[in-house]
């Protein structure tokens, strides 16, 4: 695969490439457990002990709140539901059965899909800006649907 075009400092941003070694090899399976996870809770139900930090039982929710219920909701193929919960469950869930997807065509082919992101100090703040915008968002978001997400399960 050809690598992707350099930006103007002369780094190419993004490189994707096939190779014979897994570089990703925690992530594939941090995305194989998290796919466990949801599929289970998909099919049994959530887990019967209490995830919830102290300050949830006073009505301050934090960005994650409802992910559980949102990773649930879209093992089961409800998005709708999903979404009212927490958009982030469904992320972390089509993301984790992305890994799953990598790691059969890895073990398939015996080749691995490897992403590459070159990290300079600008592109580093960056994402952090982004990181934090989209954090604080979510976190206005949940708070607002505190209702919702104090319901029991």
């Amino acid at each position: 695969m050809e690598p992707a075009k350099a930006t103007t400092d002369g780094h190419a941003a993004i490189r994707v490439e096939w190779s014979r070694k897994d570089q990703w090899r925690t992530v594939t399976w941090i995305g194989v457990l998290g796919l466990a996870a949801a599929t289970a809770m998909a099919l049994y139900g959530l887990p019967p002990v209490d995830l919830h930090g102290p300050l949830h039982r006073m009505g301050i929710m934090d960005p994650l709140c409802g992910g559980t219920r949102a990773a649930r909701f879209t093992a089961q193929g409800n998005l709708a539901e999903a979404w009212k919960y927490n958009p982030l469950g469904i992320l972390a869930t089509i993301a984790a059965g992305a890994a799953v997807a990598r790691l059969g065509l890895g073990i398939v082919g015996r080749r691995w899909l490897n992403v590459q992101i070159a990290w300079t100090p600008r592109r580093i703040r960056i994402a952090l800006a982004v990181a934090a915008v989209a954090t604080i968002a979510l976190e206005i978001r949940q708070q607002g649907r505190a209702d919702l997400l104090l319901k029991p399960y």
